[in-house]
């Protein structure tokens, strides 16, 4: 894919994700490419009652790095819309931050699926995600 194009769509998620829930969580993306996507988020802040990752929080992660991922698939002029995803928790992060790793499983023209892993600064999985995006020639509401 043109690196070009690889930075636009970057540069756009950064700038349409301002006031937005990943950047309220404190998501930052490290790494961003069609086949892989990088990105962290704080466990502080991002916590339900009991002190640990919220699994919702896992779940935002994972939708935003697979869709990032996703778009980069898509290409120009395409929409990403995220159809389906489950999760799979394996154990609690109290602290620190937690590291999701989108890793492409399958690209086609209409559909893009995404493996989600999310460690624990101690290696340690946390989760294990499965996010399922459409493709659309134009973003609906345009």
């Amino acid at each position: 894919m043109d690196q070009d194009f690889e930075r636009q769509i970057i540069e756009s998620f950064r700038v349409q994700g301002r006031d937005t829930l990943p950047e309220r969580m404190g998501i930052e993306v490290l790494e961003a490419s069609a086949e892989r996507v990088i990105g962290t988020m704080p466990v502080a802040g991002n916590t339900q009652p009991y002190g640990l990752l919220h699994g919702g929080a896992s779940c935002v992660l994972a939708e935003t790095l697979g869709s990032l991922g996703a778009a980069l698939h898509a290409g120009p002029d395409r929409a990403t819309i995220g159809i389906e995803i489950g999760a799979t928790h394996h154990s609690g992060a109290r602290e620190g931050t937690v590291t999701g790793v989108a890793t492409r499983v399958h690209g086609g023209r209409t559909l893009a699926t995404y493996e989600v892993v999310i460690t624990g600064e101690d290696g340690r999985r946390v989760c294990t995600s499965r996010l399922t995006c459409l493709f659309r020639d134009a973003v609906p509401g345009s």
